[in-house]
């Protein structure tokens, strides 16, 4: 039973990040042909003053963060520190639940 739960348990953990992945590509896949769009849209209607830059670097500044984070790169909002963060909060309702007995 116990190694059912662990099973079941690693399973959607895995599908989560899955998921997490799936969900990167799918905002860089989307990035990338905007901006695309974007670039041949100023170029067509005004090539002397190029503004897709603003959206690019803005855009580009939330798909980079995205990847880290979906990549484990940021060490504050990562993977670990959700993980510590869970236990902490277990720990502290155990404890709770342990003074009111």
């Amino acid at each position: 039973m116990e190694n059912q739960y662990a099973n079941e348990e690693r399973y959607n953990k895995a599908q989560k990040r899955v998921e997490e992945i799936k969900g990167f590509y799918g905002n860089l896949t989307s990035y990338v042909f905007v901006n695309i769009g974007l670039l041949v849209l100023n170029l067509v209607t005004s090539p002397n003053h190029l503004w897709f830059f603003w959206p690019l670097f803005g855009w580009g500044i939330g798909v980079a963060i995205h990847g880290m984070k979906t990549f484990n790169y940021l060490t504050f909002f990562g993977k670990d520190w959700e993980d510590k963060k869970i236990k902490e909060f277990i720990e502290k309702e155990e404890q709770s639940k342990n003074t009111w007995k």
